[in-house]
């Protein structure tokens, strides 16, 4: 048997949205359009939970994180995208593609993980507030953190290293716009059982159990708030649950769909719509829907621009 003339594959090409030119300059503007968002949300977010004293609560701790993994997640890949759009040059080295995947799924799996740490943490204020103080404290906020941290880290360097060791022979270009294990196991030469083995149950089973967390808690925190005797505190409660769901909901389910099937099923068009929404849609979102629609929230950025105004007029005066 001769052996196979395989030439190792040292840099892709990020095709990206390159198949519809005509719709180049629009997709650019949404992608820019969500990312300035996503950056202006997430990081007013972080500015007023480190300024404003009334937010340091582990709800808003645990939003904090949540805005900053956002920034990171987007950051890892809307502006190589955004480069590659208009550019002849679509190459990505192999070193860089991997690195890219590591930080991008190291992200993915840290919101995957903390999602659920909120949705207990408003577990815990709506069914349990008195002892809420004892299960939250700052040690709790920081441990559970450091889980979430320490799971997308290690999911991350997994799958990672089991996509280094397949050889990349038959073509470099990858369509899609950035570095993602489904595409890439397309291009691989040599067998994928093992890295679809470990997404279909490691992947699975961090996503499932975190899902169903989330489902079982907001379940929980609708049949508490049932009880109240305000409507007004029921209305604001259902209004606050709907959208989180919602959002969570949009997240995980554009998740399923890219990674729990099998790869021969992969559909460029599809995949790239599931891929936009949990990598820049739902980033952006989340800044909104998580924090910027809670009172709290608004009461901090007014009292944080009055003192900007104050301060411009005294520094003029």
């Amino acid at each position: 048997m001769e052996p196979q003339n395989w030439t190792t594959v040292k840099e892709f090409l990020l095709l990206g949205f390159s198949d519809l030119p005509e719709h180049q300059v629009p997709l650019f503007l949404l992608f820019l359009s969500l990312y300035v968002l996503n950056l202006l949300g997430n990081t007013t977010m972080i500015t007023l939970v480190a300024t404003d004293h009334h937010l340091h609560t582990p709800m808003y701790f645990f939003i904090s994180n949540l805005s900053f993994v956002d920034m990171c997640f987007s950051s890892a890949i809307i502006p190589q995208m955004l480069t590659n759009t208009f550019s002849e040059n679509k190459v990505i080295s192999y070193t860089a593609c991997m690195t890219q995947l590591f930080f991008f799924s190291t992200c993915a799996v840290i919101e995957i993980t903390l999602l659920p740490v909120m949705a207990y943490d408003r577990y815990v204020a709506i069914c349990n507030p008195l002892h809420y103080p004892m299960l939250m404290n700052r040690r709790t906020c920081l441990c559970l953190l450091g889980i979430c941290w320490l799971i997308g880290i290690l999911n991350s360097l997994l799958h990672t290293l089991l996509t280094c060791r397949l050889s990349f022979c038959s073509s470099n270009k990858v369509h899609h716009f950035f570095c993602d294990v489904p595409p890439l196991l397309k291009l691989s030469c040599t067998d994928t059982f093992l890295n679809e083995l470990m997404i279909f149950t490691e992947g699975s089973l961090i996503d499932m159990v975190s899902f169903l967390f989330i489902i079982v808690s907001y379940i929980r925190i609708i049949s508490t708030v049932l009880k109240v005797s305000s409507v007004s505190g029921r209305s604001k409660a259902f209004s606050t649950c709907s959208s989180h769901i919602a959002t969570v909901t949009l997240y995980f389910g554009s998740i399923f769909f890219m990674y729990f099937r099998p790869s021969s099923s992969y559909s460029l068009e599809y995949d790239r719509v599931a891929s936009v929404m949990y990598t820049a849609v739902t980033p952006m979102l989340n800044s909104f829907i998580y924090s910027l629609r809670n009172k709290d929230v608004k009461v901090a950025l007014k009292r944080m621009i009055s003192e900007k105004i104050l301060q411009k007029v005294h520094s003029a005066a």
